[in-house]
Formats: C-alpha cells, structure tokens, sequence
C-alpha cells in the first residue's frame, strides 16, 4: 500500500502531454518570433526579389521540421530512458561521439536560456524604454523567477506557463487565420518612420544565400530536441505520452513557421531597423489597436520564460551524464518533486553569468546559439540511420533513408552557420566543445579510479573486528561532555579525552581549573593535554590523531566531536565553530574516522540527543 501511494506520489509530479507542451515546447514556440525575421533579413540583402523566397526557404525549413519530429518520435521510443541526441550517439556511434552531442546540448541549453531571457527583456525595453538601462536587473529577475518555479517541480512550471503558451499560440493562429482573409494590410503605423534594411537587389539570389537563409532560418528549430531529452518527465505511459507532445509540437511550430511566411510576402512586407517582423505583421493583420499589443505582450512573456524548457531538459541530461560517470554523481539525486535540483542550480548560476558577461544584450549571444543544436541534431541523425541499419524492421530502409537526408541538411546548416558566424563569436563554441568533452573524459577517469581503489564490483573480503579507539576534543565540562563521553564508551574499547592547551595566562588558568574539575569528576576517561604555541585548535588535535594511528597500526582511531543545535536556524550563527575546524583538520591530515554527534537544544529540556549521529569518514 504505501509503495503504491509513493508511486501515486511521483506520477503526479510528471508530465501529461499538454502539461509537457507547456513546460518542453516554450523555446521552440518562441522562437517563430525571430525565426522568420532571420530569413527575412538574409535574403533583403537581395531586395525585394529576394524576399519572394521567404515561402520556399520557410518551406524547406518545415520539411526539415517534419524529418527531426520523425525522428526523434523513433528517438522517444528507442530510448525512452530519455537523453535524446546523447543516447542515441552512446549506444550506436561510441562514447567520444555521445560525449560531443552531451556538450552541444549542454551549451546549446544553457544558451537557450541566456537568449530567451535577454529577447524577452529586449521586447519589453523596446516598449518601455525608459527600462533600457536596468535590462540587466530585469534579466536577473526573470532567471530568478524562471529557476523558482522550476525548483518547485516540472509540473508546477508546465502548470504556471501553460496559459502564456495557450494565449502566444492562439494570438499567433488568429493573426494568421485574419490576415489570410486581408487583401492588404490594415495598417503600417509601427514601421513608420523606421529605416528600411531593404538592400538594393545587388546581390543576386545564388545557392549560398540560400543556404545562409536556410541555416538562419533554422533556429525556429531550437528546442524540438527537448521532449526526447526529458521522457522521464512525463507520466506513464511516458514514451507514448512524450510522442504525442513531439508531434503536437512539430504540427504547431509548422503551421505558425508557413503561415507567418505567408502573410509576408502576402503583405510585402520589408525589414526595417528597429521593428520586429511579428509587430509588423501583427500591426498589418489585427491593425494599431488592442490585438495588436496583446501578440506583443503574449512575445514578450514568451520569450522571457522560453529559458524554461532548458530547465525541463538539462537537468535530465546531466543525470544520465552523472549515472555514466561523466559528471559529478550529484546531479543525479532528485527532490522530493523529482526535480534535478543541483542540475537546475547549476544551469541558473551558469546562466547568470552569461547574462552579466553579454550585458543583457541579445545580439552578442545568438550567433552561438544555434551551432549546438545542429551539431546534435546531425548526430542523432546519423546515429537513428546506424540504428535502423541494425535493428532492420520492416520498412527501416524509408526511415533510414529519411535520417540520413535530415542529418545531411543539419549537417550542412551547421557548417554554414559556423563559417559565417564564426568571427562573430561562434569560434568561443568551437573552442568549448572539446573542452567540454575533455572535462567529461577527466570526470571519468577520476571516477574509474575511485572505483578502482573501493574495488568496486568485487566481492569484498569478509569483515573484522578490530580494536577501536575514540578519541574525544573537549574544551570544558557540561551535560554535552558527559553525553559524548557516555557515546564514545559505547562506541571503542578505549576512550581518551583531548583538549588543546595555550601558553597565554588567561589560557592557562582555564587548563588549571579544567584539569581540576576533571580529577574531581573522575569520569573514568583519561584527558590529554596537547600543548600549541599559537591560537591553533585543529592541528594539534589531528596530529595527535596521527601519533596514535602510528604508534598503534592495527587499531581503528574514530574522533567523536560533540556538537550542539540551537532550535532555531538564526541561533546557528551564535556557534563557535570549533567542531568544524577540528573536524577539517583531522579529515585533511588523517585517515580517522570522524562521528559529528549533534545534541538538539530545546526551549525546555535543554540538551537532547538528536535522532542519529551524523558520521562521516
């Protein structure tokens, strides 16, 4: 009964497919905001005949979009343990290659992030632009309010953002669904006045600015790879359930990619400096008015909280980074609402960085923000042909065929993208995605010869009684030294009590009336007085810790520190601190066992033993 209620439990802390659309789907969604815009800005370099290719390119991008949801549906159901690109790479392509697609998902993630919010602040500033000047406190304020909701559980956050997403999709639909039915546009007061980015058709509309609108265009690709990085999220069936999300995902971002392209060239619409492509064509769909600025509002939200489906990926990807000891073993632990927490830490801290560096600024992070994702996406492409070529179902030559075509179109973009971006700030991608495998390797190895040295998978030898001595740090008589002497009895065969004397007058008198009292209370326990020049108190305890441990090598040396608890967390601030110091001296200069044990201080019985002692080697 009680393991069914625990696994009742951890269910309603998981995903339903809408819940998982509203907390995986925000980057992708978002980012039909700049998406379009980025074609529309390569080909104006054409003029306006280049912009008459805005459809085919958005197009091509679309058929990409149906080969990657394809995919990774296959991806979700080959590897429901979750882990997309990287668990694909591990099982088919070898361990170097998983280690690549993990840094590129790891940077494109935290990326992700750092854009979303900086994109979503810069909407806002444009309206408010007496707000410039505190973006990056905005940005900071929106990490922080971002990494709040995660750390109270995915579903809280799908649950939060779910109506953000219900109203950014439904405006973006009806403004397609309105302006269809527009012979002209209703208005062009926001591009009024603004400088156009038109060029003056010099530029003739060859292969290369194709592919470079092509490449641009495809980070309205960002985030497709999230659902099959997070299966574990969602409920049971899990696999199902995360491929009902992908393909709602795929048919949403479609309609809305192909639809906005549409009402470009529908519209004529051209650059201008200073005005979105989305404001534009709100403005020439809805007209100046309160739909207008509610598609602008619904970008904005969205775009600021799109950092969250780095949140609902990452974390998942760093614990089966951490299971493979690749990464430290603590980003595998989960909270009681099975949240990475140390995982959603580490993306926040990381990404605070990245908005302080770029100074809130948008423009200096999004030419790196794309590589990562298409170094991934041709990863797992390639790595879902070599899956088929093994597994041989039927059909697998259709689907294996298929991989192989999106990964040669990913790959492709990621050359182009990393080529023309690369003086621009993607050479920093280049240079960090073998570091970052390179630090992985290092964890591995460190790992390996932990495991080495514990032999771990060994049948151990049997275990020994051994003589155990305790030795115990005091400082003055008290119920609390009684009680970790009562501790230590039951604990070793022999006791020994220690205390750190110093040569200042008033230190010495102390010592006298300690030594004393100590002959008087006759406790049975001898005390040992370890003399130190300077104010040192966990040095001479650990280096008489290691005389013992030498002169007597058989013998198991344990050091019991008694330590109170106040009630209350402010009370803590009050302590002297000195169980601490003693504790990292002797953790540092020996190999004694060290027994923290921790007496509870209550309002009316004073001094209570706590529940356990907290030990540790």
């Amino acid at each position: 009964m009680a393991m069914h209620t625990g696994k009742a439990t951890g269910e309603r802390h998981r995903l339903t497919a809408l819940q998982g659309l509203a907390a995986l789907s925000l980057d992708a969604m978002a980012s039909v905001a700049y998406g379009p815009e980025s074609i529309v800005l390569v080909l104006a370099a054409a003029g306006a005949y280049g912009l008459g290719f805005t459809l085919p390119v958005t197009v091509a991008i679309a058929a990409l979009l149906a080969v990657l949801v394809a995919s990774y549906r296959q991806v979700i159901a080959a590897f429901p343990e979750g882990g997309g690109s990287y668990a694909v790479a591990k099982r088919h392509l070898g361990r170097r290659t998983s280690l690549v697609a993990a840094a590129s998902l790891i940077l494109d993630y935290v990326l992700n992030v750092a854009v979303s919010v900086t994109a979503g602040v810069a909407a806002l500033t444009s309206a408010f632009p007496s707000l410039y000047g505190d973006r990056v406190w905005i940005c900071l304020g929106v990490l922080v309010l971002v990494t709040a909701v995660n750390l109270r559980g995915v579903v809280d956050s799908a649950k939060a953002f779910l109506v953000p997403t219900a109203v950014f999709v439904g405006s973006i639909l009806a403004m397609i669904t309105v302006g269809l039915f527009r012979e002209g546009p209703v208005s062009t007061e926001t591009a009024a006045g603004h400088a156009s980015a038109l060029g003056d058709g010099a530029t003739t509309v060859g292969a290369l600015l194709l592919l470079k609108a092509f490449a641009a265009g495809c980070s309205a690709l960002t985030g497709v790879e999230a659902v099959a990085n997070a299966v574990p999220s969602f409920r049971a069936p899990a696999a199902r359930r995360a491929q009902r999300t992908e393909v709602a995902l795929g048919a949403l971002l479609g309609v809305m990619l192909i639809g906005l392209s549409v009402l470009i060239g529908r519209f004529h619409l051209q650059p201008v400096e200073g005005v979105t492509v989305l404001a534009q064509l709100a403005d020439a769909s809805f007209g100046h008015n309160a739909a207008f600025y509610v598609v602008q509002f619904a970008t904005v939200v969205l775009l600021a909280l799109a950092a969250n489906t780095s949140f609902g990926g990452l974390p998942v990807l760093m614990s089966l980074l951490a299971r493979d000891h690749f990464l430290p073993h603590v980003f595998a632990l989960k909270a009681d609402r099975q949240v990475h927490r140390h995982g959603v830490v580490w993306l926040a801290l990381v990404s605070a960085v990245l908005l302080l560096f770029s100074g809130g600024d948008a423009n200096s992070l999004v030419p790196l923000f794309a590589i990562g994702v298409f170094v991934g996406f041709t990863i797992c492409q390639v790595g879902m042909v070599r899956h088929w070529a093994l597994e041989r179902p039927a059909g697998w030559q259709g689907k294996a065929a298929l991989n192989g075509f999106g990964g040669l179109l990913t790959g492709v973009s990621a050359v182009v993208v990393t080529s023309t971006k690369f003086t621009e700030g993607a050479w920093l991608i280049v240079v960090a995605l073998p570091l970052l495998v390179l630090a992985f390797e290092k964890v591995h190895r460190t790992y390996g010869r932990i495991g080495e040295r514990l032999e771990l998978g060994r049948v151990p030898q049997p275990p020994r009684r051994s003589r155990s001595l305790v030795v115990v740090p005091v400082s003055g008589l008290s119920l609390l030294t009684c009680r970790a002497l009562t501790a230590a009895r039951s604990l070793g065969d022999e006791v020994l009590a220690v205390t750190v004397t110093h040569p200042a007058p008033e230190d010495q008198q102390a010592a006298e009336a300690l030594r004393r009292d100590w002959e008087l209370w006759n406790p049975g326990v001898e005390l040992v007085e370890l003399p130190s020049p300077t104010r040192s108190l966990g040095r001479p305890v650990s280096g008489y810790v290691r005389t013992l441990a030498e002169r007597q090598p058989g013998v198991q040396v344990t050091v019991l520190i008694p330590e109170t608890e106040p009630e209350r967390l402010w009370q803590r601030l009050l302590q002297n601190q000195r169980g601490s110091v003693v504790a990292h001296a002797v953790r540092r200069d020996t190999d004694a066992v060290i027994c923290r044990l921790r007496f509870r201080i209550t309002a009316d019985t004073g001094p209570a033993p706590a529940d356990a002692p907290l030990t540790d080697a």
